[in-house]
């Protein structure tokens, strides 16, 4: 059965914008793994803006894998599906990105570890590493949303009350501005 959900057959119905980038991982007789970039590129190209970065990347994402296992092409295509769907602007975001692919990999896991614990000593180191990973990916998710805004906060007032005779000003203020008498 696990072998099933490895591969979908068919992808299901639905827009996808493109065709994600992936790896096609092979290990040679020579102990050399070959690798093949299939699938569209381009954001995660224009995202690392050098070759270097992006081989980083790519040599990073190979290694993603299962437990008891060097190379699992499909972690190493989740991670890049993700990246390339979270569209990433810059080379920051782009290794953040693949950084949160790969804790959500490690969050997945530990939930499994959790769920096949059978003592109670197992069930607690089990729990304290799936709880520190998950707060990492929403610690990271929190700092890819302050990064994306650039640090500004927004406020909003929900309420606003003028008493007769009082002057209330709607719209953007900003400080400064004034003149001297």
């Amino acid at each position: 059965m696990a072998k099933d959900l490895e591969k979908p057959k068919v992808r299901p119905a639905g827009k996808l914008d493109h065709d994600a980038p992936r790896l096609a991982l092979e290990m040679g007789d020579d102990g050399v793994l070959k690798v093949d970039i299939p699938g569209q590129w381009g954001r995660i190209m224009e995202a690392s803006r050098n070759w270097t970065v992006l081989e980083g990347l790519v040599a990073h994402v190979t290694h993603l894998g299962a437990e008891g296992q060097k190379h699992d092409q499909q972690a190493s295509n989740f991670a890049l599906g993700f990246v390339d769907a979270m569209e990433p602007r810059d080379p920051a975001e782009m290794l953040l990105l693949t950084q949160m692919a790969a804790t959500h990999q490690a969050v997945m896991m530990m939930a499994r570890h959790l769920n096949h614990t059978k003592t109670i000593q197992q069930k607690d180191c089990a729990e304290k590493a799936f709880n520190k990973t998950a707060r990492t990916f929403a610690t990271q998710m929190e700092t890819l949303k302050r990064y994306r805004s650039k640090g500004q906060q927004v406020v909003r007032v929900e309420r606003v009350t003028v008493e007769a005779g009082a002057q209330a000003v709607v719209g953007n203020v900003e400080a400064g501005g004034g003149t001297n008498l």
